[in-house]
């Protein structure tokens, strides 16, 4: 039998190939890879190995997804064998006690008072009194069934780890089977068993399930893993430096916040002369007629009722201040946006230094941004202009690298056969072929944008945003809604303007 299994003659799966992937007990596995075979369907097979280890057998066989699956099916498992074993289950429910116990002597003191001096308040206390003793009472009861729970733990606990154990065994001979066929064509794969995967795999399930069992099941005893040991002064300490750092910034760059905040309000002015300013019949007209060049005569219906809601309900003006503090933060965004985009696409080494940057503006929440802005601009449209910026102005430039660098060589390298200079290969092959996805990172942009601001009328900015938050430090629900389907239409139109130029 052995040397059959061994007999590569006729065999997709050659007898050295599966010694080299598996290692030891090659015999097993290249019978149960035939078994297997290479049909779609589930095969099932029973893994003594991987019901025996569980999760470290997957991560010996390099299998770490599942590695990580089960050890974290099988953490919870455990820590409800851990509460039902050595927990004190009613604990949590019994603390609740104490507090109750100080308010019902409280309680007996002033009925002891009241006897004496306000007799027509002693029923009241009394039924206090007795309220409180019977939820005590109420609360011991539950504390005893929640103890009672402990058996059902245990033995529930026991029987999902035996069925965890049980899919284990059946999954390792299949996902070891495929990881076998990605090996054989991908060589530089990790294969075979070594002591320094066995024993990393052993001893991350051992900490998660040790650090877990002592957590819950004997939470008196060890206090550390109840929560993280950290010092308070360290933070103190680090948040002392960063505010003496950005006073001394702020105080230093005096002159470059002062020049930008001049070359924000002069695109800001010229922009509120226009939106602001303009009688509305002309801004009206000229939305729609931009609107209908753009995208078609039926999105021009739509933004000309859209423009009457802004009107007829009061927005207007306030919805061209938002457009202008928009426009403001989109323009700038924009113009540093794209430049910085092609100069990523075409030097990669910078592409990696501003990408972690890009990330930063992406993921860091946007009332985070308020704190340095406002250490370095005060508050005001200035301000708003800068933080909505920082939030809406990636998308433009990741866009940009994306869409130049699809551009396929091949069109390039035609180009430049017919004596393209680098000028002309901008100008007139990459970027009217990346043009469409550079379009999108500008609505995206523009869009991103106008979702600060609510945020910005936080430091100062007139507008839409305004209106909201006036609502919700209100309740008042029905200027907030009005408002807010205001920002929405201002947003439909620009969507409507700048995704119809691209198309």
């Amino acid at each position: 039998m052995s040397e059959d299994l061994f007999d590569d003659s006729n065999d997709s799966l050659p007898a050295q190939s599966v010694r080299d992937f598996v290692g030891p007990n090659a015999l097993y596995y290249r019978a149960q890879f035939r078994r297997i075979g290479d049909v779609a369907r589930f095969v099932p097979t029973f893994n003594m190995a991987a019901a025996l280890l569980g999760p470290v057998w997957f991560g010996m066989r390099n299998l770490w997804s599942y590695f990580l699956v089960f050890v974290v099916l099988e953490t919870l498992t455990i820590v409800q064998l851990a509460r039902g074993a050595w927990g004190d289950l009613g604990a949590p429910i019994r603390d609740r006690i104490e507090g109750i116990e100080k308010t019902l002597a409280v309680r007996r003191l002033q009925l002891t008072d009241a006897i004496d001096n306000a007799p027509d308040k002693v029923e009241a206390f009394k039924r206090t009194i007795d309220s409180l003793e019977g939820a005590i009472e109420n609360i011991r009861i539950e504390a005893a069934q929640a103890d009672g729970q402990a058996l059902a733990l245990v033995l529930g606990g026991l029987a999902v780890l035996a069925l965890l154990r049980a899919g284990q065994a059946m999954l390792a001979n299949p996902a070891l089977r495929v990881r076998y066929n990605r090996w054989r064509s991908e060589p530089g794969m990790a294969f075979g068993l070594s002591l320094v995967k066995i024993t990393f795999a052993v001893g991350l399930a051992l900490i998660t399930y040790v650090t877990c069992v002592l957590k819950f099941g004997f939470p008196a005893q060890v206090v550390a893993l109840q929560g993280f040991p950290a010092d308070p002064a360290v933070q103190t300490a680090a948040a002392n430096a960063i505010k003496s750092w950005m006073n001394d910034a702020a105080i230093s760059s005096d002159w470059f916040f002062d020049g930008l905040v001049a070359i924000i309000r002069t695109v800001l002015d010229a922009l509120e002369i226009v939106f602001v300013e303009s009688p509305w019949p002309v801004m009206s007209g000229f939305v729609i007629l931009l609107t209908a060049l753009s995208a078609g005569w039926r999105s021009a219906v739509f933004t000309g009722a859209a423009l009457a809601y802004l009107g007829y309900l009061g927005f207007w003006e306030k919805s061209m201040q938002t457009m202008a503090l928009l426009g403001t933060a989109a323009c700038i965004s924009i113009s540093l946006g794209i430049p910085l985009g092609v100069l990523c696409a075409r030097n990669p080494r910078v592409y990696v230094l501003v990408r972690p940057v890009l990330d930063f503006m992406q993921t860091m929440p946007a009332f985070v941004y308020l704190i340095p802005i406002i250490a370095f601009f005060g508050t005001g449209k200035p301000a708003a202009i800068v933080a909505t910026m920082i939030f809406g102005g990636s998308p433009v430039v990741r866009l940009t690298v994306l869409g130049l660098r699809g551009v396929p060589e091949s069109v390039r390298e035609a180009a430049m056969a017919f004596g393209a200079s680098k000028r002309y290969l901008l100008w007139k092959v990459d970027l009217p072929l990346a043009m469409p996805s550079i379009m999108a990172g500008i609505n995206q942009t523009i869009l991103l944008s106008l979702a600060m601001v609510v945020i910005a009328s936080l430091i100062g900015a007139k507008g839409l945003g305004e209106d909201v938050l006036e609502a919700l430090q209100y309740a008042s629900e029905g200027q907030g809604i009005l408002a807010g389907l205001a920002i929405l239409f201002c947003a439909m139109i620009l969507d409507r303007i700048v995704q119809g130029k691209g198309r």
